[in-house]
């Protein structure tokens, strides 16, 4: 019998940020990215949305013994929900109805995102990362520029191309980078 798998599709992309065995690229379609914000969190995160035009590349990885407490501790915000097209395997999503946009109360972290671009870039190059910049809704939102100083409790160190490559894409996007 096989383990269940959840889909990650932001932080969970980079593996620094936890010990998941056996992890694998995983394309799921019906599925977009938005930066959202929640009461139950001050800063605005990623959520998986419905979308059937779209689809998103991320990593599956096993949940040992079906123990879901650390993740669903870690993913404390979001629903567990079955991905009916990859049976066992399940993604986080925040419900319609309990987020909204991102602002400049509740903005990105610029923290978080370079370590969600840094995954991307490792698993799936630049032509992945950009595939996730354009199949994430949400971009209107401000990003508070925290790398000086992380408040991203999983932030992780980028390599200076690696910088690069976010930066340029954030200007791409014509982005509103806040200074904190």
């Amino acid at each position: 019998m096989s383990h269940p798998r959840f889909f990650g599709y932001g932080s969970l992309v980079n593996r620094a940020t936890h010990e998941y065995p056996s992890v694998r690229p995983l394309r799921v379609k019906g599925w977009a990215r938005a930066w959202r914000h929640t009461g139950l969190r001050d800063v605005a995160f990623l959520t998986a949305v419905r979308d059937p035009q779209s689809e998103i590349e991320g990593l599956s990885a096993d949940v040992p013994n079906a123990d879901w407490a650390a993740l669903d501790e870690r993913e404390f915000a979001y629903d567990r929900v079955p991905l009916v097209d990859h049976a066992n395997t399940v993604i986080y999503e925040i419900p319609a109805g309990k987020h909204t946009a991102a602002s400049a109360t509740h903005p990105i972290l610029l923290s978080y995102l370079d370590v969600v671009v840094q995954g991307y870039l490792t698993e799936f190059g630049e032509a992945g990362a950009m595939r996730f910049f354009d199949t994430t809704q949400g971009w209107d939102a401000p990003i508070l520029n925290d790398r000086a100083a992380p408040i991203y409790p999983r932030h992780q160190t980028l390599r200076a191309d690696e910088i690069s490559f976010v930066d340029q894409a954030l200007v791409t996007l014509d982005c509103t980078i806040l200074k904190r």
